[in-house]
């Protein structure tokens, strides 16, 4: 089971964000389970339940995990086939909003399109790498930092930007493979405070 999975097909975003289904993925991502166990968790009747695997793992969000055999009956266990979904902009639209289209490199509106390909990008990028059994590299930080001041955020914005486009002039190479480096930087949600 991965960790995390994007959804880039329509209709398998339409299935995983049915509620019902949302909820039954809830329950297979932990243990895998038959049919008649998850409805007996949850409170619907085990016909409604398997229609709704059915759909799931048609969508390749659940798969088998094992066949038990019960009194001459086959038992199918099932598994969610990552602990998380993302759905990619891809989902919506083939090519997702785009960054170049937004004006403002400031605006909410453009962290959003970039969070959004990297989404659909790096989503892409781990199907491929996992369809033939390999890793890509990725590198990422993240980290909280307090400002002072609106003025102290302007000159660490500064400070961090001369930092990158050093960096990346001393480490560019025209024959090299090309990399895509986002750097952002928004408020932290005030629900997100004291954790």
């Amino acid at each position: 089971m991965r960790d995390v999975d994007v959804i880039e097909n329509p209709a398998t975003a339409a299935a995983a964000l049915d509620p019902i289904r949302a909820r039954l993925l809830a329950e297979l991502a932990d243990t895998p389970a038959s049919a008649a166990c998850v409805a007996a968790r949850v409170g619907l009747p085990r016909q409604k339940v398997n229609y709704h695997l059915k759909t799931l793992e048609a969508h390749g969000l659940i798969e088998l995990a094992e066949v038990r055999m019960r009194g001459g009956i086959a038992e199918r266990l099932m598994r969610a086939t990552a602990a998380s979904y993302v759905v990619s902009p891809a989902a919506i639209d083939e090519t997702g909003a785009s960054p170049e289209e937004v004006g403002d490199r400031l605006s909410a509106r453009y962290l959003i399109t970039l969070a959004g390909r990297v989404v659909r990008e790096v989503g892409a990028l781990a199907r491929k790498a996992d369809a033939a059994g390999r890793r890509f590299p990725t590198f990422a930080i993240d980290t909280e930092i307090r400002f002072r001041s609106a003025a102290d955020r302007a000159a660490f914005a500064d400070e961090l930007t001369a930092a990158v486009v050093e960096l990346a002039a001393r480490y560019h190479h025209d024959g090299g493979r090309p990399h895509r480096l986002v750097v952002a930087a928004h408020p932290k949600p005030a629900s997100e405070e004291n954790r």
